[in-house]
């Protein structure tokens, strides 16, 4: 199995549905130890995602380019730290499949690794540090190994979403190291991070679209 431009779009909009649900929720977990506008912000930025995808020529773009759409509207739309560390990890997810008009496996890996060493670059944190870079990397490694026991593109994305909202999980007993919670010191303590939050439900949302 292999994901083309029609897959990658319908991928894309299940994002956008799964943002969308769980917006409240993000928004309160995100009152309790950041500014209290991740959700807002993130469905925001899908909602202007879905509104760009409507005017998307599919006979003539390949999945890259409907990863960089995602990532330049990510940027351009949503406030705080989402919009950029998002959207980074969308634009270096797109350079990394390159012109390919399919996503195999492999190159789904590919992209999930160069999502999260971009977001690492942009925001300067590592796991353990009670960011989203906890949902991605244990995400990473569950695709890899996923992949390197011959898994379809399906079956890695699942292995990487169980993987990501176990990590979010995690992060609930964490002192946030990074970003406006760690204002907060040991206060941080006992609430899951916002952002490893909602990288568990993207790429929930993703893996469902690539099982369905």
């Amino acid at each position: 199995m292999s994901c083309d431009t029609a897959g990658t779009v319908a991928a894309i909009r299940a994002v956008a549905s799964t943002v969308a649900e769980h917006r409240v929720e993000l928004t309160h977990l995100d009152r309790d130890i950041g500014d209290g506008d991740h959700g807002e912000n993130l469905a925001r930025g899908f909602t202007a995602v879905v509104s760009k995808l409507d005017g998307l020529d599919e006979s003539t773009a390949i999945p890259g380019d409907v990863l960089k759409l995602v990532a330049t509207t990510l940027i351009s739309t949503v406030g705080g730290a989402a919009g950029p560390l998002f959207g980074t990890a969308f634009l270096r997810a797109a350079t990394s499949v390159g012109k390919a008009e399919t996503l195999d496996a492999a190159a789904v890996v590919t992209a999930l690794t160069a999502a999260r060493d971009g977001v690492v670059a942009r925001g300067k944190a590592e796991s353990g540090d009670k960011t989203m870079v906890d949902a991605l990397t244990p995400a990473v490694t569950a695709a890899k190994e996923a992949a390197g026991d011959g898994a379809d593109v399906g079956k890695v994305l699942a292995a990487a979403a169980d993987a990501a909202t176990a990590g979010a999980a995690a992060t609930t007993p964490l002192q946030a190291r990074k970003g406006r919670a760690s204002y907060l010191g040991e206060r941080s303590k006992g609430h899951p991070d916002p952002g490893a939050t909602s990288t568990g439900y993207l790429l929930q949302a993703l893996a469902a679209a690539a099982n369905g």
